[in-house]
């Protein structure tokens, strides 16, 4: 069977560890025998994630694979996971159409797109109940990074808003083929109690985004550039930089924006 060539255009560092991949398996919640969750892995690449997921008897595993080589290898290798391999890419990919009852999110991300993997996930929160990840280590650290921390950002905000995230485990630049040049690390985010925040949620990414977008900035400055300037008046956070509110702050600072908007 024809081996994989990695594009390093579609950012792929082929998993050649299989302890690692049976662990990132391991950490994925399922349902049950009887009734198997939707777990979708995203890049499939030459199924060494794949195979183990195929194996758990709790699961109903689809892949989203963009790259035709890979696709047709796994067509080869697996084919009675052929069915259920979507070619096309993932971030284009309507969930609510191929999982109108949810679906579990694993997979290694290519780095390039990671960012925009969890801004899907956030999207479709009332869907994705579970998402474990390997990722860049600096990017997994941010994510998970508690409010005060100079890594703490417009993800950590967003994801830790609906999600609770736990950093699991490191993983060596070794385990890949081509190895990338930094260290990876696998997560895991589960969908926490919140339903709804309170306030409104479209304005509240508005808000997280505009105070980090200038983030050496005092808050009151950074929201200025977005919103105006409030008709003077002004918020006891407004002397804080984005970094140090949290989530509830941050809704709390939206409702007051929302409030006085002019």
């Amino acid at each position: 069977m024809q081996q994989v060539k990695a594009k390093k255009s579609l950012g792929q560092h082929f998993l050649v560890d299989l302890n690692i991949a049976r662990k990132i398996a391991g950490a994925l919640a399922g349902g049950t025998s009887e009734s198997p969750a939707d777990v979708l892995e995203v890049g499939c690449g030459m199924g060494v994630l794949t195979q183990y997921l195929l194996a758990r008897e709790d699961l109903t595993t689809y892949g989203a694979e963009i790259d035709v080589e890979s696709v047709a290898y796994l067509h080869e290798r697996f084919p009675e996971f052929t069915p259920r391999l979507l070619e096309g890419d993932f971030l284009g990919m309507d969930l609510r159409r191929l999982f109108p009852a949810g679906v579990r999110i694993i997979g290694n991300f290519p780095y390039n797109i990671s960012s925009q993997i969890f801004f899907k996930v956030i999207e479709n929160r009332d869907l994705v109940s579970e998402c474990v990840g390997m990722i860049q280590r600096e990017v997994a650290v941010r994510l998970a990074e508690p409010p005060g921390s100079r890594e703490y950002g417009i993800l950590s905000v967003l994801l830790q808003a609906w999600y609770d995230i736990e950093y699991l485990f490191t993983v060596s630049e070794s385990v890949f083929n081509p190895p990338p040049k930094v260290k990876s690390a696998v997560i895991r985010l589960r969908r926490n109690a919140t339903v709804r925040l309170d306030c409104d949620e479209t304005l509240f990414v508005r808000v997280v985004k505009a105070a980090f977008g200038q983030r050496r900035k005092m808050i009151r400055n950074a929201l200025k550039a977005v919103f105006g300037d409030f008709g003077g008046a002004e918020h006891p956070f407004f002397t804080h930089r984005a970094e140090q509110l949290s989530v509830a702050d941050f809704a709390e600072l939206t409702r007051w924006v929302g409030t006085h908007r002019v």
